[in-house]
């Protein structure tokens, strides 16, 4: 049996207040749905947690127009640390990530009118144009025009298509992004280091590097693929200084862009290609849990964790259970890996919508 990979389900964000967080994200960028909220302890993280459990909070909030979601993750025994270096362009881990928009001019507008820090319009190596969007909390986001929205939800983006990564080497780190996460396409390819114009608006931008684009040939299909949509693949190695670890003398689960993970079916068949990669699952929850679904809040699956060259996480979820709305929720267990599920099931994700308070 083959592994599938159905798209970028979420991606991880460290913060040392939620609420205030989740509060930004949802007027900025409308991750206003809450799929879960999860309150519990991090039991399976240990290699990165300090060899303790971890209590922790947890929210995976989404955008119905489309893209992965935001994990949403604050410690609640300790306090989040913010890195005690400047991170810039190259460093090793997620340095950003990549936000849809159908209309990228409104997009700029739309945040250049609230104060948010965002840089000019620029146009990337594939000449598609995107700016540069910057959170109140240090974290960097390329939002880019793509053509993608499942549902009309009414904001100017939708969410993660994708994200730059900084590796040490990037020949090295196709086995992971390439033969793994099936990222077949190169779209584009410097292949020697060079100054790039469009990446001087953010920290360590002005600099030479070799950069790559990452897209995948096979649609991602089955699950919430319809959702999720296509996505990319930034690969970027710096040449001119040596890079750090942005995660060094931290935690996963502190300040900053903790993980990326992919919705996927046949945990078993990937577990075996990743260790014969050499790439062998550093946390698996089946193995932990001796074969049954891990629960967080309502839903249910099983999870595992591998890591790059570099010590960025990739974690894979293959979904059990969805709670949709009070009552009704889908098991997912049964279904046909590549069957997606129908539309109208996910636009039932609105009932779970946050209603702010006036």
């Amino acid at each position: 049996m083959k592994y599938t990979i159905r798209g970028i389900q979420q991606i991880g964000i460290g913060v040392a207040d939620i609420e205030t967080a989740w509060k930004w994200y949802r007027e900025n960028l409308g991750a206003t749905i809450k799929v879960f909220d999860d309150d519990e302890t991090a039991d399976f993280m240990l290699p990165y947690t300090g060899g303790e459990k971890q209590r922790r909070r947890a929210i995976l909030a989404v955008n119905l127009q489309g893209g992965g979601g935001f994990e949403i993750w604050q410690y609640k025994g300790r306090q989040s640390l913010a890195p005690q270096f400047q991170i810039q362009l190259g460093d090793l881990g997620i340095f950003a990530v990549k936000i849809g928009t159908t209309d990228v001019h409104k997009a700029h507008t739309f945040f250049t009118q609230k104060g948010e820090k965002v840089s000019a319009i620029e146009s990337n190596p594939l000449n598609e144009k995107y700016f540069w969007l910057q959170d109140p909390f240090g974290n960097y986001f390329q939002v880019t025009q793509k053509p993608h929205k499942f549902s009309e939800q009414g904001t100017v983006t939708n969410l993660v298509i994708g994200a730059v990564v900084g590796v040490p080497n990037i020949d090295e780190a196709l086995t992971v992004y390439q033969d793994i996460l099936g990222y077949d396409v190169v779209a584009f390819d410097s292949k020697i280091s060079e100054n790039f114009t469009d990446l001087a608006h953010v920290a360590g931008g002005i600099g030479s590097f070799r950069r790559i684009i990452l897209k995948h040939s096979e649609e991602r299909i089955g699950g919430f693929g319809q959702l999720f949509g296509p996505s990319e693949i930034e690969l970027v190695q710096v040449t001119d200084r040596e890079p750090r670890r942005m995660f060094d003398g931290r935690f996963w689960g502190d300040h900053g862009f903790i993980h990326l993970c992919f919705d996927m079916q046949g945990m078993d068949a990937l577990r075996t290609y990743c260790a014969e990669k050499g790439y062998a699952f550093t946390v698996d929850s089946f193995e932990a849990l001796k074969g049954n679904s891990f629960d967080m809040g309502d839903s249910q699956g099983l999870f595992s964790y591998i890591e790059d060259k570099g010590g960025t996480l990739i974690e894979f979820v293959e979904a059990h259970k969805l709670p949709l709305i009070k009552g009704l929720a889908l098991n997912l267990k049964k279904r046909d890996p590549k069957k997606p599920i129908p539309a109208m099931l996910l636009k039932m994700l609105r009932f779970k919508r946050y209603k702010e308070k006036k």
